[in-house]
């Protein structure tokens, strides 16, 4: 299970990095990281002569590309980074020479990993390409095409290839002008002139031919995003991110709203079904439609799962969703007011089915945290049409499996609609409906007792884990035993069972490690001060950034943080673990995030000793990037 969900993370990082690269500079912006230019020593050249071309590669501050032979450090391990070219297209009477490449500089770059120094060409630098002309060379004028083809990326990101295309005029003259001293070739080599090897096979061609690596890195360079095929590209990456938050554990919970969505009109008028199914989708829609408004036309973001820190929003949710378990039940039935009957879990009408594809999106936002900061931070230099492209696009493919479902209702036939069947169904839903509504009714008593600053035991964060774990025991005790009452035949028996035992101890297993975790907590709460008096006292220290609403930290918390050997490092002499919990929206923490240039949770930060800036932060992490980035800030 825990490999199937890092890969789902890893899929949705895909989806905001595409978003995030084509918001970079270069792509849809006037502002490149690489301005390329190309410059010849003179204008004109006689029959036999020789001239030089500068290509100049300036690179905005904190932007850098790979030399054309990049030396990658072993700690880097199969990171590809793509090297530096430059081919020159020349007639038949003219002869490129080699290039004569810029020294490199160290970068430090942080690929997802500690800090590592790799070479690299950043501020202004300039490559030099000798020319010859032939002794019978025809008078006129012609041209010399330059492709610079390159990667630029800073240090935590690398953006698509580019190929830079140039082209310079030239003429052949008996009478060529005289070479004006110009500082930019005083690094020029002039003994490439003298040296055979240097023009040796390139005349008439390329200086560097395009080898096999190129071409292929070349088909998939990504359109310009205001282009007809950028548009699509970005949308079909978007709304894979948005099918994807379907498999999370923030929506997995409460799928019994949807199923049951979908089974209710199964077996009426395909049309209806239809109907019904599109209004449903179109709430999904609509909900990120909504989100992506403040992004579009707002210049300052923030995650959007911070919503979940507002204690009245995640209270009002699992009320809601309590209320429908209770109903799917048919635990009341008092008839409620007209305007009720728009979270009707029923979604026997149109305004009911909008409805519940808005709640549906909700759920989702918990999961959607980790990535928005790469995709809002790159929808930040975007136009707001394209941003809201993003957002339809994230929207209908999370519908996208209810539009077919409600399409093609004989799939959901094999699910009972009447019968004994059909309400063990019902029950065991509503149960599933009643601990997602306990967790988020948790995160608010915990979220209104960390913003009014009441001290609590450390159970206090523990009981609602055990609210669910009780509510998912009697889900999956009922499913077992009521379908081995129910069924006579041995495959649904045996498979029933089997699910009815993994729901049953799923929740069990989950509390038990929650309260393990309190009881034993080890992590110091953070505050500014407590980070500088740290760090002044010559400690590590590593500051993880989490919340009860986030079910990606608690993942990491449980699988990374607390298990050894990361956890023997957190406790060993010399290294601080402190926590910024921002379940409340009024949490220091969250001040913190900002000065740290972040948007969103999960993040781990790494210091060292006496330094106020990080060494190593991720998002993301495994046990060996934990490890490799505190025995860095210890020195080893």
């Amino acid at each position: 299970m825990l490999k199937r969900m890092q890969s789902i993370l890893a899929l949705f990082i895909v989806v905001a990095m595409t978003a995030q690269s084509y918001a970079q500079p270069g792509f849809g912006s006037d502002a490149n990281p690489v301005i390329v230019s190309a410059t010849a020593s003179t204008s004109s050249v006689q029959p036999g002569g020789s001239l030089v071309i500068a290509v100049v590669l300036d690179h905005q501050d904190g932007f850098h590309i790979y030399p054309n032979d990049p030396v990658i450090p072993d700690e880097m391990g199969d990171f590809a980074a793509i090297p530096t070219t430059i081919d020159l297209t020349v007639p038949d009477s003219v002869t490129a020479g080699q290039v004569q490449w810029p020294e490199p500089h160290i970068a430090v770059v942080r690929f997802m990993g500690p800090p590592v120094d790799l070479l690299t060409y950043s501020g202004k630098a300039v490559a030099y390409i000798p020319i010859q002309i032939s002794p019978d060379a025809p008078l006129g004028d012609f041209s010399i095409d330059i492709a610079t083809f390159y990667q630029a990326c800073d240090d935590t990101t690398c953006f698509p290839p580019t190929l830079d295309n140039q082209s310079i005029n030239l003429t052949i003259t008996d009478t060529p002008e005289a070479i004006a001293a110009n500082p930019l070739f005083d690094n020029f080599d002039p003994s490439a002139f003298s040296n055979p090897d240097t023009f040796e096979g390139t005349q008439g061609s390329t200086t560097e031919p395009l080898n096999n690596q190129r071409q292929f890195l070349g088909l998939f360079v990504l359109p310009p995003i205001d282009s007809a095929a950028g548009i699509a590209v970005i949308a079909l990456a978007a709304a894979f991110g948005g099918f994807i938050l379907n498999l999370t554990p923030c929506v997995l919970p409460v799928i019994p709203l949807k199923v049951m969505t979908i089974t209710n009109h199964a077996g009426e008028s395909k049309s209806k079904a239809i109907k019904l199914g599109a209004m449903m989708a179109l709430g999904v829609i609509a909900f990120w439609m909504g989100i992506g408004i403040p992004v579009a036309f707002v210049a300052d973001f923030v995650d959007p799962s911070i919503i979940f820190g507002v204690w009245w929003v995640t209270g009002i949710i699992g009320l809601l969703i309590g209320v429908m378990g209770l109903g799917i039940m048919g635990l009341f039935t008092i008839k409620l007011p007209q305007a009720t009957y728009m979270i009707n879990p029923k979604a026997d009408s149109a305004s009911g089915s909008f409805m519940f594809g808005m709640m549906t999106a909700i759920l989702g936002l918990p999961c959607f945290g980790f990535v928005a900061g790469a995709l809002l931070a790159g929808a930040a230099t975007m136009q707001p049409w394209q941003v809201m492209i993003i957002f339809f696009s994230l929207g209908f493919g999370m519908a996208f499996p209810y539009l077919i479902l409600t399409m093609n209702p004989k799939w959901m036939n094999k699910i009972p609609k009447t019968g004994p069947a059909s309400e063990l169904v019902k029950q065991v839903m509503g149960l599933l409906m009643l601990a997602a509504g306990a967790y988020f009714l948790g995160t608010t008593m915990i979220s209104v007792a960390s913003g009014q600053g009441w001290g609590t035991p450390w159970w206090f964060k523990a009981i609602h884990w055990w609210v669910i774990a009780l509510l998912g025991l009697g889900a999956g005790g009922l499913l077992l035993v009521r379908t081995i009452m129910i069924s006579k035949k041995f495959g649904p028996r045996l498979v029933f069972s089997v699910m009815g035992i993994l729901v049953a101890t799923s929740g069990v297993a989950i509390a038990s490690n929650q309260t393990s975790h309190l009881y034993h907590y080890f992590w110091q709460p953070y505050t500014q001060e407590a980070l500088d008096e740290a760090l002044a006292n010559g400690q590590v220290v590593v500051l993880d950034f989490t919340a009860e609403w986030c079910l990606n930290c608690k993942t990491l918390e449980a699988t990374v943080l607390s298990r050894d050997p990361v956890k023997s490092a957190l406790l060993s002499a010399g290294v601080v673990p402190m926590a910024a919990d921002v379940t409340s929206t009024s949490a220091p923490g969250w001040q913190k995030l900002r000065d740290l240039g972040q948007t969103g949770i999960p993040l781990l930060v790494v210091y060292e000793p006496g330094n106020p800036d990080p060494i190593w932060l991720s998002n993301a992490y495994s046990t060996k990037q934990v490890i490799a980035a505190i025995t860095k800030a210890q020195g080893q």
